[in-house]
């Protein structure tokens, strides 16, 4: 049923956003890189399971936000054989409505927060998309050049 005053439903969350070029650095080395594809910056809750992970890593791969030869947004990136760097991002399950500090009491702990989104990069890599990372639990820079802008986000639940 979950704990008292905490938000039901939380889940896998990405924001997804469509880039020409993309860089991850910690303590000024490159850690990841890519060309045109997609920043995914990952977010995993306590109730997540592999199975969140294989819905939103296919749901990404195959999401229809690159341009055709029309103009239209009809391609995906396995379409165009675009590059992915994921970077892991509990921030993205802070629950910001009570006080003036988010609240991160429905982000997974670490070990299973990484091992679930080692397995995200592996389910993406299955779609023979090409993957970088960042470092899981590191201060990271993230440099990026948003194309169009395209940004979404996309949940597991």
């Amino acid at each position: 049923m979950g704990r008292p005053g905490v938000v039901k439903g939380f889940q896998v969350r990405a924001v997804v956003q469509r880039v020409t070029a993309c860089e991850v650095r910690v303590s000024d080395q490159t850690v990841g890189q890519i060309g045109p594809g997609l920043l995914v910056l990952l977010g995993i809750s306590l109730s997540d399971e592999e199975k969140d992970a294989d819905y939103l890593a296919d749901k990404i791969a195959h999401l229809r936000i690159f341009e055709d030869d029309a103009g239209k947004m009809n391609r995906s990136l396995v379409d165009t054989g675009g590059e992915m760097l994921i970077v892991s991002q509990f921030t993205l399950l802070g629950d910001c409505r009570k006080g003036r500090r988010p609240s991160f009491v429905e982000a997974a702990p670490p070990e299973k927060a990484e091992r679930l989104y080692d397995y995200f990069v592996d389910r993406v890599r299955l779609n023979g998309i090409s993957a970088a990372t960042g470092q899981f639990q590191a201060m990271m820079a993230v440099s990026l050049v948003n194309d169009g802008p395209v940004t979404l986000i996309v949940e597991s639940k």
